[in-house]
């Protein structure tokens, strides 16, 4: 159980509920074992009655209607501290589940982007519901029907050894052999769970994935095949899954087992000793409830045995991510105000440890602030990563990265993030309305500040014919909106920002010439101030920016104006020339 000590910091956080708990369950089995005691009481009374043969039955009913009304009210007593015992410990439960799942959800935020490269989504997804579902059965039932285990068997047990001690070692003879059954089962138990959580994760990150990129699916037409991958995967779920069950299906058969011969033995070993005189009839009858009593406590052993082991299965699964560290950590207090972005490259050397791949070579440039620099270059030529470095998404092997004259490292990443504004290759729009996909970038924008940024991004008009406009929720990825507009809207939500710095990677690429000049020439006008690095591959989208950067195999190829550099020999020329007769041609 060494993965579930995790939880030790929110089983103190809630130390007095579950004390409270415990105090609960104690009296619930303290009046839940007398009844059995006014059982024994009363058939010892009728026999006496029926040995001393008087036939005056008022006192013997009396003492009989005291009785029943003491099992009556002890029963109901019993039933109400269960019930706020249940309350009490299943309530922790659900606040620990919130707790965790919010601690998850949180790491998973720090944590850096090779990791979200490394691991698949229906695996982080699988590990914050179902492994944190598993883990709550742990912290409720499971802790709850410990305690009512163990407080019924030091309870019964201690009343059975001051009642008749031979007896009661007879009754007991059965549970060592419970004790190590349990033991060899929950190995086993420990060893299927693991796996089924893992095929349980494979299962959801195929469906997810199958989700996501249906559109593909589809347009190759290979939904037979994508069904029958699914029918292997579910097969062999199903299959680890009836090799778990198989093994927990010996716990209920054995429990009943022991049971039958604990309760064979407290019927020949008392009947003996009643025939010898040694014990009452109430006593062997006692005995029996007793015995009885414990048949569920005792079957919840291994119910609660394979719940734990499953829970420490899935727990040791989110420890792995919880024990991640993110790879880029703040050496620096946040909140630290940037007085300018002017940024420079000085030799800068970056290689992605994943893949190997030496993105950038000795790259060095400087920018004003409010200049624009337009970076371009063949694919592959570590664009991206440049805007990656500058965004503290990584740190250079070697070399220096200055903005407003200090280097990275003294700012935090949400300092520098919060004065930052980002389009992303890959556009990633949320399923909300477009309203909230464009607030997303200001979360206190009004309704005018949204219609101005959708204005400076070209996308207003679009939007406005929409049936419900700005309040058009769109599918999952913005799937209801083309390409384009997604591009748009992105622009966007990161202008309503009002960035000092504003990174644009290649997100003009699905808008004609038009709208891409009316969006540059938008930019220029209202966001005088802003420093802005554009990826381009059009040089339509770098002519009006005051310098352009022409990265080749990682390394700076060129650098100057777009007039410098359609004179100077070299890739922005031939491109230059290469798109103009396109655009002849055309």
């Amino acid at each position: 159980m060494r993965a579930l000590q995790y939880l030790n910091r929110y089983l103190k956080k809630y130390l007095l509920l579950l004390l409270l708990g415990l105090l609960f369950t104690v009296l619930s089995r303290v009046f839940a074992v007398l009844a059995p005691s006014l059982v024994g009481d009363s058939i010892t009374e009728i026999e006496q009655f029926i040995q001393s043969g008087t036939t005056d039955i008022g006192a013997i009913r009396k003492i009989l209607l005291t009785n029943i009304a003491l099992i009556i009210g002890a029963a109901l007593v019993s039933g109400g501290f269960t019930f706020v015992m249940r309350q009490t410990i299943i309530n922790v439960s659900r606040h620990i589940e919130f707790d965790l799942k919010n601690t998850i959800y949180d790491h998973y935020q720090k944590l850096s982007l090779r990791f979200y490269k490394q691991n698949r989504t229906g695996d982080l997804m699988s590990r914050i519901s179902e492994d944190v579902s598993r883990v709550r059965m742990y912290v409720g039932p499971a802790l709850m029907y410990s305690i009512n285990t163990l407080t019924l068997f030091v309870i019964v047990i201690s009343y059975m050894f001051s009642v008749a001690p031979k007896l009661t070692l007879y009754t007991l003879l059965p549970l060592p052999v419970l004790s190590f059954m349990i033991y060899r089962l929950s190995k086993a138990i420990h060893e299927r769970s693991t796996l089924v959580q893992q095929m349980l994760s494979q299962l959801s990150t195929f469906a997810q994935e199958s989700f996501s990129g249906i559109n593909v699916i589809k347009s190759y037409a290979i939904e037979p095949n994508r069904i029958a991958e699914m029918n292997r995967i579910s097969e062999e779920s199903r299959n680890k899954n009836m090799s778990l069950v198989q093994v927990q299906a010996w716990f209920f058969p054995l429990m009943i087992l022991l049971i039958g011969i604990s309760n064979v033995l407290v019927v020949f070993i008392g009947g003996s000793q009643y025939i010898s005189g040694q014990i009452e009839l109430g006593v062997l009858a006692e005995f029996i409830i007793y015995v009885n009593m414990l048949t569920w406590p005792v079957t919840t052993v291994g119910w609660v045995t394979s719940i734990v082991q499953q829970a420490e299965a899935s727990q040791k699964r989110i420890n792995e991510f919880l024990g991640q560290e993110p790879d880029i950590q703040d050496s620096v207090e946040a909140n630290k105000k940037l007085e300018s972005v002017d940024i420079a490259f000085r030799n800068v050397h970056f290689t992605y440890d994943d893949t190997g791949i030496h993105a950038l070579h000795g790259v060095s440039f400087a920018l004003e602030e409010g200049k624009t620099l337009a970076v371009m270059g063949p694919t592959g030529s570590g664009k991206t990563t440049l805007l990656q470095l500058l965004s503290k998404t990584y740190l250079p092997n070697s070399g220096e990265i200055t903005l407003g004259k200090n280097p990275l490292q003294a700012y935090a990443q949400s300092d520098i993030r919060n004065v930052m504004g980002v389009v992303p290759q890959q556009v990633f729009l949320f399923s909300d309305t477009i309203a909230n996909n464009i607030r997303f970038g200001k979360q206190d924008a009004t309704q005018e500040e949204i219609e101005n940024a959708a204005k400076q991004a070209a996308v207003h008009e679009n939007i406005i014919e929409f049936n419900t406009k700005y309040d058009t929720v769109l599918g999952e990825r913005g799937i209801t909106l083309s390409g384009g507009q997604k591009q748009r809207v992105s622009i966007a939500r990161a202008l309503i920002k009002q960035p000092k710095l504003l990174l644009l990677d290649d997100c003009l690429s699905a808008v004609d010439t038009e709208t891409e000049e009316a969006i540059l020439s938008s930019l220029k006008t209202n966001n005088k101030n802003t420093t802005t690095l554009i990826v381009c591959h059009r040089v339509s989208s770098a002519k009006n920016a005051d310098y352009i950067l022409i990265l080749k195999d990682g390394k700076v190829a060129q650098f100057g104006t777009h007039a410098s550099l359609t004179k100077a020999e070299g890739y922005y020329k031939d491109l230059y020339a290469q798109q103009r007769l396109e655009e002849e041609s055309l």
